[in-house]
Order: structure tokens, then C-alpha cells, then sequence
């Protein structure tokens, strides 16, 4: 009861929702309609009334609303009515759980007003006062008849908070013309993404959530459709029931991604969960909830919103599981208990996660961001060690990862590769009327699992129904080999199975370059094959044209030839091997990135998928060396050179062959000494490279001595004629005291965590390397850490803050955080990280770079 003094006005369009669903027979002796099929109907509010009813159970608050008393008896012809036939659905969709609750099996559509205009309703003893109006604008004529507007907004004087949930992606209407004048700094609006894209809006869906962010981003920012929303101070945009985009342009111009890490647009809906109305009126009464709970006025309304969200998108997740209830006619609806957390529910508001969306110049600029890297405070590095010893659990709590059968992954640019090839096979599979097989070409190095990662897709979208088959095109030598391969899919698809067809190296040499690819061209157009004067239908199969020697499209095509003439000379070859007739046929290709670090974009993520197939290997091959709570037993040694090799000559079976060459049998923990020999090694990786990194924990504490007395040796160069210095740390080496030997030498030793921050690693190498020099911005990174590496260092001595520095109170002034810390103390820190590169060339230590620069603009 303590929000009953806050008015809140709900009103909108109005439609009547009446629910049809059928049930069995009552008995066998009893009334004749009793022994029949029973057809059972109910009226239920929907849109704006709908909506007051989620508000009222979110907020607590004074709701003024339109109302309808009994509305079975008091409902006419002139108000809107929608139709949907309902069925008992699974409440959950992991197939445990055996409940069942009513949710719409078909929506059959409107019966529109006798009188051609839709009737609207007054507002219960409105008030010009209340501190809150939501509208709910379905384009059905409320937006044009001002006379049934809240006063609160028809008032200049007043400026209550407005949430404006609107499927009209035009700025044309009366109504938003009135709020964009008159009320545009504290109106949020929402808006579906269904209904952006409905209106020709191109925002990808269920592919990453950093394409769709970036598109929805490119979209607002340059297409005329949403030139009104641009203006918008707060728009919301939910995605399905998984995510939501908050574009905000209130002098602070900025948007942010929301989204649950485990899943995609749509995934959370199962196909055989039925659907529901009212979900983002469901989210809306979230948002609400946050905003009142917060009393909030224009000047924290964004921080009101951020939490608003997290609270819609739980919200609409329990309105779905709810449902109509068991009983349609006994379980109350809405229920309250979607806006009460309860240590029971499946979600909360700290499963979603939040990342601010970066501008880019460029729709395409595919591997500019990632949510992995934003949503990290450490380094790549660290996440991929942490992955392969405790799995991939705790990443997955703030970053999307995605899942199909077998294969997990959480590189950006896997997860919208193999969604776009599951949309596929999943559209295909659905389809009725479906008279041609569908085509898909898969590139990738030798290695990379090309093979592995669709059949795992096809696996998890059905796998009773899917056969695989596999043919390797380099050991055919005749087109009567096709033939016979044609034959054999032709037997599963009139079995009623869907053969998924493994045509391995396509690209493979046959009476020329790219001779097999004329053989395709019916079966993939017209879903035929012929054999002498014979012709055969494929049926339903899906082709799978896995490249040989092209490991990319772009190699496929040729657009990666950079010599013009060289270029026009493979693209006739091209066109008299019907290549650009069979890349017609295709409905999809993507290219599979392997363990090895692309050359052609910025595959920062290489290593992420080194450790997510690492940990795959170890799960399934070596159980016995993952221990009870998870924790993989590897040494750091074997780990370090596992995943920072730079090339693995076979991709991931020369992993596989590492691992499974190993003494493993017996062994409790993978330690170096269960590796295989140099010679068997060196068939799969650079075997001294491999062991540089495997040692290198071993070189580098070797050398810290070393490497500390050099530090020292460049500080005294640099600061021995200043006054301001402390003559006790100017001294040669061998007079310090040994308190001050054990700080140089800390230092030196946490160097390699320090560069880890800004993506480099410390290798080390047989000759002296160049000296690296590091950026500003760099610079800034590492003496920001430095400072507070030191920092904990001084206070786990002893030491606490105090003006002015005393030896035996053990005070320092210094003992403050980076962005208070005097300009002097920084340029200090500057200096000393300055002489890290030197320092360690001279050690023979080379500073590598772990990933390619994210510089969008210069891939715009």
C-alpha cells in the first residue's frame, strides 16, 4: 500500500480479447453436447486495459483507467475485439517438467466495430496531477481523438513522466506530434523490434546481440523510418523477451545493450510453448514498477530506466510461464506474483546484463566489437585460462555464449555464423512445400571443424529426423560417382529422414578447375538428378558443399586476389566452371575460424576458441582430470603453450593430437613431462615455440633479478640529480635495502600482468628483440596499474596514507587512487613504465601483441 498516494493514468486504445479453446467430452451418458467435443469462450481485457490491470499488480499505485464492469454482460459491438484459440502448452520448455498451462495456439484475428470506429472509454476521475501517464498506442484511433487524452498531458503546466508504448514507427500522428512539443524531455517510448522491422527497419535477429545493437545503432542514426525516434529523449526498444536497447538523446547521447547471456532473440520460446499477448505490456508494467519504487524525477530518470528494464525483461520472462493458468476460468490473470522476486524463479534482474553500444561509421563493421572484451575487466588472455580450468560457467554469467548439441562458443563472429546457417536448416526443415534441397557451403582450413560444428546444429534442431551422409568429392573419378551418391540420398529422404549431404572438397579439380560444380547445378535448382535418360527427384535434403582448397568464401570467389589482371583471369576461369551459377544456388555460406588467428580481419578471439575446444578435449578425452568442482589439472606451463603457440600446422586436430599423444592414461594432472617428444611435436606445431611458452614461467623468474637490478639501474639514470627524490632509492644495487631490492624486484616480476592489460604478452627469444614503444594510451593503462599494484604493496607492508611521507610511521601521500593522484606522481609512473621494453629486450624478452587492433575506422 505505500505507493496508494501515487496517481498513475493508463489509458490507450482499447480491444476486447475473447479466448476460445476446446476441452473433451463431459461423460458418455450424460446431455448430447455433453458426449461432444466442448468449445468454451471467455472475455478478456486486452491492450490499454490490459495494460492498467499489469500496472496496477507492478505498482501498487492509485491506478486512473479506463473500466469496464462486467464485461461479459457490458461489452457491445462497438468496441474492438481480437479472437485467439488456446491449448494446454508446456509451462516450461526444458522438457523436465511435465505441467501444462493455457497460452494462444493460433491468433485468428480482429472483428471490427459495427460502426467502422473502434469505441474509446473516459478516464475514471482523471487528474491533471498525477506523476505518471502511460499510453498504450496501437494505432487504432486513440492517437487521434484528443478528447480522450489524460489532462496531465493537455495541460502545459504539467510535466508528469510519460510512457508512451506505441507500435507506429511514424512521427505523423496527432498524439505523438502533442507529446514531441510538449512533453519530449520526460517521455520514454517503446517500441517492439518486430514491429521496427515490420515497418521495413533492418535490424538482424537471432544472429549476435552485437549485430543486432550495431544495426539498430546504424538504423536510428541514418534511416528516414526512424527520423522521429532520433529525436526521442528515452526509446526503448525490447527484443523479444530476451534483450532490450535504451537510446537515450537527453543532452547525454547514448545507448546500451541489455540481453540475457544464455540466450538469443527468440530463444527462450520454444516452439511447442504456444504464445502470448500482452508481453510487452508486461515489460512496460516493469518499468513502471522501477520508476515508481524510485520516485524519480527528469534528472535520474535514466538511472530509474536502466533498472526499469532489468525489471520489464524478468517480468515478461514469469507472464510467459504463467500463461492463462491451468484453469482458465479459476486461475486469475494477470497473476501478481510476476512482480514479486522470489527465491524460486528462474531469473532475476542480475541474470541481464548491460554493455554500452560503441559508435561505428560502418553497418558491416562486423569484428569491431565485442560484448566479451567490454563486459571483461581482464585480459583475453586470463579469460581463456579461466575457461579451460573451471569451464566456461563463470563467463557465461556476463557475456553471450551460445550452444548447439556439443559445441559451445562465445567468439562473436562463430555465434552469428553458425546461427545464421541454424535459421536456415531450421526455416527448410518447417517448410511443407519445400521442392529443392537446400544449399549451404562451409570454408575452412583442414582442421578447423567444418564438419563438427553443423552437424551439431543440425543434431540440435532434430536429430531423429536428420541422417548424415558424407562424400569426399576428391576420391570420385566419374560422374557416375555422383550418381551413386545422389541414389543413396534419395533412399534416406524416402524414408522420410532429411539427409544432411557432406560434399567434402566441392572445389576439388574434375576435367578442370572446379570441374564438379556444373554437375550440381540441377540438383541444387530444380532438386533433380539425372542418370542417361532418367531423372530422379533428391526430396527434402539439406547439401553441405564443404570447401577443399578455398578456406574462405572470399578465396572461393576470388575477391581476395589483389593484382587486377590476376583478379579478371580467375574470374573467367570462374565463369566457364559455372561458379557464379552454382553461388547462385546457394542460400548460405560461412566460414569456419579454426584454433589459428585469421589474417584477413581482426580475429581477436583466437584464443577464447583455443580454450573452449581445449576444455571440449579435456571433458571428453581425459574426464579423469577435471576434479570434482570442475577444475581442470593441467599445469600452467602446458596450458600457456597449448594456447599461445602461434600456429597449429593442422588446426584442431594437431590439438586433438597433442592432447591424445600425451601420457594421460594414469596421470592426475597433464604436467610437462606427459607431453610427447620434440620430434612428435614438431608434426603439429613449432616445437620451439611451443616449449619457449611452455618454459617461459621458468625463463622469466629466472631473470627477475636480473631484470629488477636493470630497472633500478635506469631509475637512478633518470632521476639521480633530482632534489625531490629520496636519496635512499638512488643508491647502486648493492646498497639498497633489501625492503627496496624486494619492491624493484615485485615490480619486475608482475611486468607480464601489467602488459596483459593492454593485449601483449612477454615472449621469450633466442637474439635481442626490437624495443617496443608504447602508445599514450597505453602508457596511461599500464602506470594507472602499476600504481595500484604498488599501492596494495605498500599497505600489505604496513604502510597507510599521511600528508607527508614518514619512514618509521610508515605514512605516504602518494597512498591515493589514479584519478586523485598528483600530475607529478603520474608523469613519475610514466617514466618508470617507460623502460619496461628496454630493460626486457636487453633480457631477450620481445613484447608480442596477443590480438589485432580494434580500430573500427580503419575497417569502415
Amino acid at each position: 500500500m505505500k505507493n496508494k498516494n501515487i496517481k498513475i493514468v493508463v489509458t490507450g486504445d482499447i480491444c476486447i480479447n475473447s479466448l476460445q479453446w476446446i476441452t473433451d467430452p463431459q461423460n458418455n451418458e450424460g446431455f448430447n453436447w455433453q458426449t461432444h467435443l466442448n468449445v468454451h469462450n471467455i472475455l478478456k481485457p486486452g491492450e490499454s486495459l490490459l495494460l492498467s490491470e499489469l500496472v496496477g499488480l507492478s505498482t501498487d499505485a492509485c491506478i486512473l483507467a479506463p473500466k469496464i464492469q462486467d464485461m461479459e454482460l457490458n461489452v457491445s459491438g462497438e468496441f474492438l475485439r481480437s479472437t485467439a484459440e488456446l491449448s494446454l502448452f508446456p509451462k516450461y520448455g526444458d522438457g523436465r517438467h511435465k505441467e501444462k498451462v493455457y497460452r494462444v495456439k493460433h491468433f485468428l484475428g480482429f472483428t471490427g466495430p459495427s460502426s467502422g470506429v473502434p469505441k474509446f472509454l473516459p478516464i475514471v476521475n482523471d487528474d491533471e496531477n498525477a506523476a505518471m501517464v502511460i499510453i498504450d498506442d496501437e494505432n487504432n484511433g486513440f492517437n487521434l481523438n484528443a478528447e480522450f487524452w489524460p489532462s496531465a498531458i493537455q495541460s502545459p503546466e504539467k510535466s508528469p513522466i510519460i510512457l508512451y508504448k506505441t507500435n507506429n514507427t511514424s512521427g505523423s500522428s496527432k498524439l505523438w506530434r502533442h507529446l514531441e512539443t510538449n512533453h519530449i524531455e520526460n517521455t520514454i517510448v517503446v517500441i517492439n523490434s518486430d514491429d521496427l522491422r515490420s515497418k521495413g527497419v533492418n535490424i538482424s535477429k537471432s544472429l549476435s546481440w552485437e549485430k543486432t545493437a550495431q544495426n539498430f545503432l546504424w538504423q536510428i542514426n541514418n534511416s528516414p523510418n526512424l527520423a522521429f525516434l532520433a529525436n526521442c529523449h528515452h526509446l526503448i526498444v525490447p527484443f523479444g523477451l530476451e534483450g532490450a536497447i535504451y537510446y537515450r538523446n537527453d543532452g547525454v547521447k547514448e545507448s546500451r545493450l541489455y540481453f540475457l547471456p544464455d540466450e538469443f532473440e527468440g530463444g527462450f520460446v520454444k516452439e511447442n510453448q504456444g504464445k502470448m499477448y500482452g508481453l510487452t505490456s508486461c515489460f512496460v508494467a516493469g518499468l513502471a514498477q522501477s520508476i515508481v519504487a524510485d520516485n524519480v524525477n527528469k534528472a535520474s530518470l535514466s538511472v530509474s530506466i536502466n533498472d526499469g528494464i532489468r525489471q520489464g525483461i524478468v517480468a515478461a520472462h514469469k507472464y510467459f510461464i504463467k500463461g492463462f493458468g491451468e484453469n482458465l476460468e479459476e486461475s486469475p490473470f494477470p497473476h501478481a506474483s510476476i512482480f514479486i522476486e522470489n527465491e524460486n524463479h528462474f531469473i532475476y534482474k542480475e541474470h541481464v546484463q548491460d554493455v554500452k553500444i560503441p559508435c561505428s561509421s560502418s553497418i558491416n563493421c562486423s569484428s569491431c566489437w565485442y560484448i566479451l572484451k567490454d563486459k571483461s575487466s581482464a585480459n583475453l588472455a586470463e579469460i581463456a585460462y579461466d575457461i579451460v580450468k573451471n569451464g566456461e560457467g563463470r563467463v557465461a554469467k556476463f557475456i553471450p555464449i551460445a550452444q548447439f548439441g556439443n559445441l559451445k562458443t562465445v567468439d562473436r563472429m562463430e555465434i552469428e555464423s553458425y546461427r545464421s546457417i541454424k535459421n536456415l536448416m531450421w526455416e527448410y526443415i518447417s517448410s511443407k512445400n519445400t521442392v529443392r534441397p537446400l544449399s549451404i557451403a562451409i570454408f575452412g582450413t583442414p582442421g578447423s571443424g567444418k564438419s563438427f560444428g553443423v552437424t551439431e546444429i543440425a543434431a540440435s534442431i532434430a536429430p531423429k529426423l536428420i541422417k548424415k551422409l558424407d562424400f569426399n568429392l576428391s576420391q570420385f573419378r566419374s560422374p557416375s560417382d555422383l550418381i551413386n551418391a545422389f541414389h543413396r540420398v534419395r533412399d534416406y529422404s524416402l524414408q522420410g529422414r532429411i539427409p544432411l549431404v557432406f560434399f567434402d572438397e566441392f572445389d576439388s579439380s574434375f576435367e578442370g578447375k572446379l570441374g564438379w560444380l556444373k554437375y550440381f547445378l540441377a540438383p541444387m535448382q530444380d532438386g533433380v538428378f539425372r542418370e542417361g535418360e532418367a531423372t530422379h527427384p533428391i526430396g527434402k535434403a539439406i547439401l553441405v558443399f564443404a570447401g577443399g582448397t578455398a578456406s574462405t568464401f572470399k578465396e572461393f570467389w576470388g575477391k581476395n586476389i589483389p593484382d587486377e589482371n590476376q583478379q579478371k583471369q580467375f574470374l573467367l576461369e570462374f565463369k566457364n566452371a559455372k561458379g557464379p551459377d552454382f553461388v547462385s544456388r546457394l542460400r548460405g555460406y560461412v566460414n569456419i575460424l579454426g584454433v589459428n588467428q585469421t589474417n584477413d580481419a581482426p580475429d581477436q578471439l583466437f584464443i577464447i576458441r583455443r580454450a573452449m575446444l581445449l576444455r571440449s578435449f579435456l571433458q571428453r578425452k581425459v574426464p579423469h582430470l577435471i576434479n570434482d568442482k570442475g577444475e581442470a589439472q593441467i599445469d600452467n606451463g602446458v596450458l600457456r603453450a597449448l594456447l599461445k603457440v602461434p600456429r597449429y600446422k593442422h588446426e584442431s586436430r594437431s590439438m586433438e593430437a597433442i592432447l591424445e599423444m600425451s601420457m594421460l592414461t594414469e596421470a592426475k594432472k597433464w604436467e610437462q613431462s606427459h607431453l610427447p617428444s620434440r620430434e612428435q611435436l614438431k608434426l603439429h606445431v613449432d616445437e620451439e615455440q611451443f616449449i619457449r611458452h611452455m618454459m617461459h614461467d621458468s625463463f622469466y623468474s629466472e631473470r627477475i633479478e636480473n631484470l629488477a637490478i636493470a630497472a633500478h639501474e635506469k631509475y637512478i639514470s633518470l632521476y639521480a640529480d633530482n632534489q625531490e627524490i629520496d636519496p635512499c632509492f638512488v643508491q647502486p644495487w648493492q646498497y639498497l635495502s633489501e625492503y627496496l631490492k624486494d619492491c624493484s624486484r615485485d615490480q619486475a616480476k608482475h611486468i607480464p600482468d601489467a602488459l596483459l592489460k593492454i593485449n601483449y604478452d612477454v615472449v621469450s627469444v633466442k637474439e635481442k628483440p626490437p624495443v617496443k614503444e608504447f602508445t599514450d594510451s597505453e602508457l596511461k593503462i599500464l602506470a594507472a596499474y602499476e600504481h595500484t599494484r604498488w599501492s596494495l604493496h605498500r599497505k600489505e607492508a604496513g604502510w597507510k596514507y599521511g600528508a607527508v611521507k614518514d619512514h618509521k610511521k610508515k605514512t605516504e601521500p602518494a597512498l591515493v587512487s589514479w584519478d586523485v593522484l598528483p600530475e607529478e606522481k603520474k608523469m613519475k609512473l610514466y617514466q618508470i613504465v617507460k623502460i619496461w621494453p628496454e630493460i626486457l629486450a636487453n633480457a631477450n624478452f620481445a613484447i608480442e601483441q596477443l590480438t589485432f587492433s580494434r580500430n573500427c575506422e580503419a575497417l569502415g
